[in-house]
């Protein structure tokens, strides 16, 4: 399996790159930069073989500046980007990202026309609906990472308020990777049990760890520049469940066409069965009258915000 990773130079690129090769489910990883941050990649990919080396993991590096280096790659992820800094919003870099992820979802539409295209540029949801109409693939081939991270955030902060091991929290961020994210409350478990069941002291306040969910990269960028281990685990993640075929149900951005709530014609973060084809089946959901409310309501903003980076762009 060959995975390539455009914006490799970047901190979510290489950090990415690092975690998949630790994953050891891919035999050939390039990472793709621009000819000036090449001896930057470069330096990386040999870092990286001496860590592999450690762990007894074999696997091919490859730093490049060269598109062609994307041929019959499986997955191809977009981290390249202009990076968000502190003060700014995900869609104050909507625009020119745009262009960026355009141009590089045709040049891997045309060296690599089968692989799989994981978007990770923000604002994801926008983004993820760029590169799908920019490269032509068909919509279960494109997909961005958005809310599975949003997800371990939430999993997270619920297994460190009630104590208990993150592997019996089961949880899901929809929506918006942003201010209009909807927490799945309705269907969260701890052990199996409803939340609802199980926190019946009333002690939890869940709109305080979705706020903290919500501001959570913004957190990270204000403390130290930039979000790095959290996006690359997740990114891992997923390409792991690809790779391996592992039909997992995770939450990505992805085009809707009317499959939950007749939602069309904009990419939102939604559970979805993975396997090594991509996306197999968007997963219907049971939502309360809220969360319904508030899916509704985030497809409408993202809707607006996707239509006005659509027209800066010639697709």
């Amino acid at each position: 399996m060959k995975v390539s990773i455009v914006g490799a130079s970047g901190k979510v690129g290489k950090s990415a790159a690092f975690c998949l090769a630790e994953e050891n489910v891919a035999n050939q990883l390039v990472l793709i930069g621009r000819k000036e941050s090449f001896e930057r990649i470069e330096g990386e990919s040999l870092d990286m073989y001496d860590a592999m080396a450690a762990k007894d993991i074999r696997i091919s590096i490859k730093a490049s500046c060269d598109m062609e280096d994307l041929q019959d790659s499986d997955v191809v992820v977009i981290t390249a980007g202009v990076p968000r800094q502190a003060g700014m919003s995900r869609l104050d870099i909507a625009v020119p990202n745009a262009k960026i992820v355009a141009e590089y979802s045709r040049i891997i539409a045309e060296h690599s026309p089968h692989s799989i295209i994981l978007v990770v540029t923000n604002p994801v949801d926008v983004m993820t609906y760029v590169a799908l109409k920019a490269s032509g693939f068909d919509k279960n081939k494109v997909f961005g990472l958005g809310n599975h991270l949003d997800s371990l955030r939430l999993k997270n902060m619920l297994a460190k308020h009630f104590n208990i091991h993150v592997s019996e929290i089961h949880t899901r961020v929809i929506g918006e990777h942003g201010d209009h994210m909807v927490p799945l409350v309705s269907s969260t478990s701890i052990g199996g049990i409803l939340l609802k069941n199980y926190a019946l002291n009333g002690s939890i306040d869940i709109e305080g760890m979705v706020r903290k969910v919500i501001n959570a990269g913004s957190y990270v960028i204000d403390k130290k520049g930039s979000t790095e281990y959290g996006p690359a685990y997740a990114i891992a993640n997923i390409i792991t469940t690809i790779l391996n075929d592992e039909k997992r149900i995770l939450t990505v951005s992805t085009y809707l066409d009317g499959e939950i709530e007749d939602i069309k014609d904009v990419c939102l973060g939604v559970p979805v069965k993975l396997g090594v084809n991509g996306i197999e089946r968007i997963i219907p959901i049971k939502m309360n009258d809220n969360e319904t409310k508030a899916l509704i309501n985030a497809a409408k903003v993202v809707k607006e915000n996707t239509d006005k980076v659509m027209l800066s762009l010639d697709i």
